[in-house]
């Protein structure tokens, strides 16, 4: 199974400065998208370290790897990947005035012939189009989200809520944090969309999808996202991550598990 990437940030119509971070592996099959926050310039400085740290680490664990590592494995590598970041971070926040209560959101792709893991914290997000179908493969980690589950908002409620911002997990923000994680099947065709909340929050899923099947290439359709989501308002940083599969997928492989901390 062949994956196609293509990846773009904006600033936005209201904010001088960007504080979304992108990284991509296509080698590796690692995507990495954060969304910072934090002091003046902070908020950027948390989501590179997370997305430059994350890339290379894991990345070198997937190329020492190869094709041996089962999806247990893969997790697990995820997971203490993550862990490091966030204590880098954390450290980093702790330990230098400037970077005080910076954080980042992250969704996290691990891209294998015929599984996607797919891991998160905050409210950044993952959708996957299938059959002009679009549907969110993560779940927020919001006080929002939280008062949706409770029943206190309906999701209509909930997208003029003034909360829209307030995440109840962040990597960065305290010395442990935890990676939530789910393994999805990947089919031929499938386009999986990973987008900081410039886009989620200024397109309704719909518009998301209707944005997303008006265009077959990744580089156009990635563009196209971003102008709606300036359109509508562009008043957050936008990221997005498209990755496309095409293919067959093979067996799974057995598991293999050299990573030390």
């Amino acid at each position: 199974m062949e994956f196609e990437y293509y990846s773009q940030t904006d600033t936005g119509r209201v904010r001088s400065n960007n504080e979304d971070s992108i990284a991509v592996d296509e080698a590796c099959g690692v995507a990495v998208l954060a969304d910072g926050m934090g002091g003046y310039n902070a908020g950027e400085v948390a989501s590179g370290m997370a997305c430059d740290f994350i890339k290379a680490e894991l990345g070198r664990w997937l190329l020492e790897a190869a094709q041996n590592a089962s999806d247990n494995d893969v997790k697990r590598a995820m997971d203490i990947c993550v862990d490091n970041a966030n204590r880098a971070i954390f450290n980093a926040a702790n330990s230098n005035p400037t970077f005080a209560g910076m954080g980042t959101t992250l969704v996290l792709g691990v891209f294998r012939s015929g599984r996607l893991l797919m891991g998160h914290i905050g409210d950044s997000r993952a959708y996957r189009l299938r059959g002009g179908q679009l549907q969110q493969i993560t779940k927020d980690h919001s006080l929002l989200q939280e008062q949706i589950d409770a029943g206190i908002l309906t999701p209509e409620q909930a997208a003029y809520s003034a909360n829209k911002n307030l995440v109840t997990r962040a990597l960065g923000v305290e010395d442990l944090v935890l990676l939530e994680t789910h393994i999805h099947d990947i089919q031929s065709g499938d386009i999986y969309l990973m987008c900081s909340d410039g886009l989620s929050d200024m397109l309704r899923d719909p518009q998301i999808a209707a944005v997303m099947s008006e265009h077959s290439s990744l580089p156009e359709m990635g563009a196209a996202l971003i102008a709606a989501a300036c359109e509508a308002g562009g008043r957050d940083n936008i990221a997005v991550v498209l990755v496309r599969a095409q293919g067959v997928a093979p067996p799974p492989a057995r598991s293999w598990w050299p990573f030390k901390r």
